[in-house]
């Protein structure tokens, strides 16, 4: 019974200082963080002290002014997976089954993990704008090559059109989907050896 009480005051006393480190960050006053999130000046003093723990709607509007999540602040040691962080790069590779599969797989570790484990929240970002970017321009240059077919249908031109065109697209869309695995590869490798990781070029749909 001791030990149990004396987790809960360490884990009290854990999400004290998580507050206040949030705070200092932000660069907020007691008194401004106060302001910010519609609490009275005693209650932050009474959270940072250890004297209370914030709870429901406390714990949210602390969240929203200090520019975070709840999960963060209660669980206030973000742990750093780097298997989580290899396993959901890796996961991209579905794109070669299906395109989208390489924004949807993706896409369902960073929500679920974005906010507990430290980086999957920028390496979720980094990888679905490299994929969705990826995926437009490869439908792109279906719509391309579509639309190049349908002007010359009324010409004699088709065959000989066609088969330059497919002669030149299919090279490109090799190249474009090497090009995806070789990206995979590198950051995969990147982040074992916790170095930085580098989705480019992408477009900045996700900030």
């Amino acid at each position: 019974m001791y030990t149990n009480q004396s987790n809960i005051k360490v884990n009290n006393l854990n999400l004290a200082q998580r507050v206040k480190e949030l705070r200092n960050r932000k660069g907020f006053s007691q008194e401004l963080l106060a302001e910010e999130s519609g609490l009275s000046l005693r209650t932050i003093q009474r959270i940072e002290n250890n004297e209370t723990v914030p709870r429901g709607d406390t714990l949210k509007r602390l969240a929203i002014s200090l520019n975070t999540s709840p999960d963060e602040i209660v669980d206030w040691k973000i742990q750093e997976d780097q298997n989580y962080l290899i396993l959901m790069n890796l996961s991209a590779l579905g794109f070669l089954f299906f395109p989208l599969l390489g924004i949807i797989i993706p896409l369902a570790m960073w929500m679920s993990k974005k906010d507990k484990l430290k980086n999957v929240d920028e390496l979720g970002k980094s990888i679905l704008n490299f994929q969705i970017s990826w995926t437009l321009f490869l439908f792109l240059s279906y719509v391309i090559l579509i639309v190049g077919f349908i002007g010359v249908l009324s010409s004699d031109l088709v065959m000989s059109w066609s088969i330059t065109m497919w002669s030149s697209w299919i090279p490109v869309t090799i190249i474009f989907y090497f090009y995806n695995i070789i990206i995979i590869v590198i950051n995969t490798l990147r982040i074992y050896r916790n170095k930085p990781f580098r989705y480019k070029p992408a477009l900045k749909i996700l900030k």
